[in-house]
């Protein structure tokens, strides 16, 4: 046999030619069509009902969502998602206040429709997976954090009360050279602490630990135990994070965010605090995600309804009783095959009947008061020990004396608008404060304090049980209430995180474990059925067989017979 020739080198090239033509073509294909969000490929990837022979007798499955926040809508929209292509599933959400979100909302500033104003949860970050994905899916537009302000350049404090412990820019490389400075390595050791302990968080969302029936044998095995047992100033000294950066830096993101300092707050949520990277929000309003997610769930929202009562019937379903000015006698019954609660229990104010079986405790909720005002005035900056030039992004940590700390957690200058009563440009401000901000406060931090009424053009002020304190713990709230898996509960993540990914992740959860439910009545079902059409099948060949031998055993007499009566015939002749 000869041996192979090498190709040619015209050969060669055209080869590479036809490579690069294909390619070129793939390439061109991924310019003209954009990839597809993390959602739609999931989505993509479920099995199409059109490839099943679907039963059209099949019962509808009712589910009852009570909450139409981040967990009651992520319920809603992964349940459609997760369910059988056979299963027809009514979906009803009941919202006792006016709007979609629960505590992500806007208002309006000067009631202006086109000048919204987030007024409770305010950003996600690009880790934030369940988030980031339906903000792709329903194609909303996303900001940073804080848009500049023409003669303001944006820049962050954190103050005592007394002194400033820390001044700088919202970013940039000056900043980071201070914070190295100033702190060391200990920015750099919080900053790999945070991603190796987010990283174990995201295990959370894949299997073998998704979906999660018992949230605290789940820490457990992802590791996060360790960070959930001990205060946030705890958690950094036992991994070699010391000095002020934690009081100055670290408190100053816990009390920002949860209205807690580091010796309180356990360990985790002092990271969470930390993932910084990739803060957005949605241009009008986070609440458009869970809006989105509503209505792709194809769920009837029921919004201005408060669920008095649930209760299960002897048939083992669930009657809802509910109450809103829209309904004709102001009280309506509807009956669920399952039930899922997407609030804090403590605050529904209903009843369970029959009680669950490791009922959530009541935990208690930080009452975080927040302020909403513009003013033509800039802040004051003798209000607040300085020469000149006030941060537009104030945190605060508590001092190193006993002096009082800060009236306040945070006060940010978020942007600038035109009043359209006066046509003059004012500031808004944001405050998060323990307590109410009296309006001579307000007028005392503002330049040219002057107590003059118009130098508050507008105010807007809000009570929310925001989340709970969050004091070291190993163990959390069920998710199943019930033994028959019919009754769920997505806020007992709260105490473990409290963010609005994961509660979404909780929804997730929670629709993931009915649908697999579904899915083993369905196989117990199926498995039935066969198993009765089997012994039918067994029955009808067992009388085929019983009539076979009948027969046989008829003809076998007939034949004995028929030799007889030819004996007794010559006999006779």
């Amino acid at each position: 046999m000869e041996p192979a020739q090498p190709p040619s080198r015209s050969a060669f090239w055209s080869r590479r030619r036809v490579l690069g033509l294909i390619c070129l073509a793939i390439a061109v294909c991924f310019l003209l069509y954009p990839s597809p969000s993390d959602t739609e490929w999931v989505v993509a990837m479920l099995p199409n009902a059109e490839l099943y022979q679907c039963d059209p007798n099949e019962p509808v499955k009712s589910v009852a969502i009570i909450g139409a926040g981040s967990g009651g809508a992520s319920a809603a929209y992964y349940l459609d998602r997760f369910k059988h292509p056979c299963s027809r599933v009514n979906i009803t959400v009941y919202e006792r206040s006016g709007y979609v979100g629960g505590r992500s909302t806007t208002v309006d500033v000067y009631g202006d429709p086109t000048e919204p104003v987030e007024l409770g949860a305010s950003i996600f970050v690009e880790v934030n997976k369940n988030l980031v994905s339906a903000t792709r899916e329903f194609g909303l537009a996303t900001q940073g954090f804080k848009p500049k302000i023409e003669d303001l350049p944006n820049s962050l404090g954190v103050y005592d009360g007394t002194d400033w412990v820390f001044m700088g820019s919202e970013s940039g490389w000056w900043t980071t050279a201070k914070i190295l400075w100033k702190y060391g390595l200990a920015p750099i050791r919080t900053q790999q602490l945070m991603k190796t302990t987010v990283g174990a968080f995201l295990k959370m969302y894949d299997e073998p630990h998704f979906p999660f029936k018992d949230l605290s044998q789940t820490a457990y095995d992802v590791g996060l135990t360790e960070a959930t047992a001990a205060t946030g100033e705890q958690f950094l000294h036992a991994n070699g994070i010391q000095g002020p950066f934690g009081m100055d830096i670290i408190q100053a993101s816990t009390r920002v965010n949860y209205a807690q300092n580091i010796d309180k707050i356990h360990g985790l949520e002092s990271m969470v605090c930390m993932a910084t990277d990739g803060a957005m929000s949605i241009q009008g309003g986070n609440w458009q995600i869970f809006d989105g997610m509503l209505k792709a769930s194809g769920a009837e929202v029921l919004l201005n309804t408060s669920v008095s009562n649930v209760y299960r019937q002897s048939d083992g379903s669930y009657a809802v009783n509910a109450l809103s000015p829209s309904y004709p006698s102001g009280i309506d019954l509807a009956v669920y095959d399952t039930v899922v609660f997407a609030a804090p229990l403590q605050f529904a104010k209903l009843s369970l009947t029959p009680a669950p079986v490791n009922p959530p405790p009541e935990i208690p909720y930080v009452n975080l008061h927040v302020t909403l005002f513009t003013s033509p005035r800039k802040l004051d900056p003798q209000a607040f020990n300085l020469e000149s030039g006030v941060p537009t992004t104030i945190l605060t940590t508590t001092p190193k004396t006993n002096a009082n700390p800060p009236l306040f957690y945070s006060i940010s200058t978020l942007r600038t608008l035109t009043n359209p009563a006066t046509h003059q440009r004012e500031y808004l401000y944001k405050i998060f404060s323990p307590a109410p901000i009296s309006t001579s406060w307000l007028h005392s931090i503002l330049t040219q304090n002057t107590n003059d009424q118009r130098d508050i053009s507008w105010i807007y002020e809000k009570v929310w049980q925001s989340y709970p304190y969050l004091p070291p713990r190993v163990t959390f709230e069920d998710v199943q209430l019930d033994e028959e898996g019919k009754v769920w509960y997505t806020s007992g993540i709260e105490s473990f995180i409290s963010t609005m990914e994961t509660s979404s992740l909780m929804g997730m959860n929670v629709a993931r474990l009915i649908a697999d439910g579904w899915k083993r009545e369905r196989t117990e079902k199926e498995m039935f059925e066969d198993t009765l059409e089997k012994a039918e099948i067994e029955g009808k060949e067992k009388s085929m067989q019983e009539g076979t031998e009948k027969a046989e055993g008829e003809s076998r007499e007939t034949m004995e017979q028929v030799p007889t009566a030819g004996k007794s015939t010559v006999e006779e002749l």
